[in-house]
């Protein structure tokens, strides 16, 4: 009897919130998973933010013959090309990085090492030992800079809203500029990535994509004060926390959208990829939700009040409104559809930090 020998995907940052997810999603889809995680988001954001018990979680689900977990820091150029050379890649997942812009400004050289070099040492052993694989790559809205907050804006009960007839009040679409405004550290460094993926699917016709995350949220986010805006939003709640809103009145705005669904998109993107494309990925208007709105409809939830904190200063580049137009990928992959709404998101959030209260 001849076994089929079963598909492999790589997927960095494993033990992280899309980690974990794509390790899942295609296990689920038949493929041995190598994820590559040192945990090093403890690093940034201490041991509240350990990513080590989704990893352990991964590894009893699923035992040695399906997920190879290797804790190996992505910077490691002889530790990754050894990975490329023992195993053949159908698929490879880019979902690793230092993600917050308040933490970057504080260690530029280890962001930028991250976030752009790491990504040019995975392109280049892709080119050379597994090129005829889809890379897909976990870019960042922040990529626009702040150049969202110069849209005209109107201030309504709880929310900033974008004027009713402007272009980009659906949400924002990829033809928002990126340069020309102000980034963050950690949004300079992901627009070099975000810019080199597309390079290696355009020079080189390599099967890339960047696919630019607004907030991505779910169960398997380890929420810190400085990532993760819904998921460390629900743990303070949830257990009691000092919640503090960081300037805008808390009207500020942001689309959520379930790591399945995003995870999604990469699935049909594999099955019939397009070099060098990008694309926004995110909730939409109707997964859209201000701060205020979410502590409200949190507290509904858990049935438990808010400690809150105002602080006036606001984060630099910190966006004022953002929501995603996905109608880009929708229009090129119209079997993809939303399947988490932000009930759905909020409710399983507020499951999983409850039972951990």
């Amino acid at each position: 009897m001849i076994t089929k020998k079963r598909k492999t995907v790589l997927i960095t940052g494993s033990a992280g919130l899309v980690g974990s997810e794509a390790v899942r999603f295609f296990i689920g889809k038949g493929y041995k998973a190598i994820g590559v995680d040192n945990n090093m988001r403890e690093y940034f954001f201490g041991s509240n933010a350990s990513t080590d018990w989704n990893k352990k979680k991964l590894k009893h689900s699923f035992g040695s013959k399906k997920y190879i977990h290797l804790n190996i820091d992505i910077r490691d150029q002889k530790s990754l090309e050894a990975i490329f050379k023992k195993y053949h890649f159908e698929i490879i997942i880019h979902a690793a990085a230092q993600p917050s812009h308040d933490w970057a400004a504080k260690e530029p050289l280890t962001d930028f090492s991250i976030n752009a070099w790491a990504t040019l040492l995975l392109l280049e052993n892709y080119r050379k030992y597994s090129p005829k694989a889809t890379f897909i790559f976990m870019s960042t809205n922040k990529v626009y800079g702040d150049r969202p907050n110069a849209l005209p804006f109107v201030e309504l009960k709880s929310r900033y809203e974008i004027e009713k007839n402007h272009p980009f009040r659906k949400g924002i679409d990829e033809t928002m500029q990126i340069d020309r405004s102000k980034h963050s550290i950690f949004g300079a460094s992901k627009v070099a990535a975000d810019v080199m993926v597309q390079e290696y699917g355009r020079y080189f016709g390599l099967n890339t994509v960047a696919f630019r995350g607004s907030c991505l949220t779910g169960p398997g986010h380890s929420g810190a004060q400085l990532h993760g805006f819904l998921a460390y939003l629900v743990k303070c709640i949830a257990e009691g926390r000092k919640y503090t809103v960081f300037g805008y009145k808390g009207k500020q705005v942001r689309d959520n959208m379930h790591s399945y669904d995003l995870v999604n998109m990469f699935w049909n993107f594999h099955q019939e990829p397009r070099p060098g494309e990008v694309y926004n990925a995110g909730g939409g208007r109707e997964l859209s939700i201000s701060v205020l709105e979410a502590i409200e409809r949190i507290e509904k939830v858990l049935g438990k009040k808010a400690i809150l904190e105002y602080s006036p200063k606001v984060r630099s580049g910190d966006h004022i409104w953002y929501i995603t137009d996905f109608s880009k990928f929708q229009s090129h992959y119209p079997k993809w559809r939303l399947t988490y709404g932000l009930d759905d998101i909020i409710e399983e959030m507020c499951e999983r930090y409850h039972k951990l209260s």
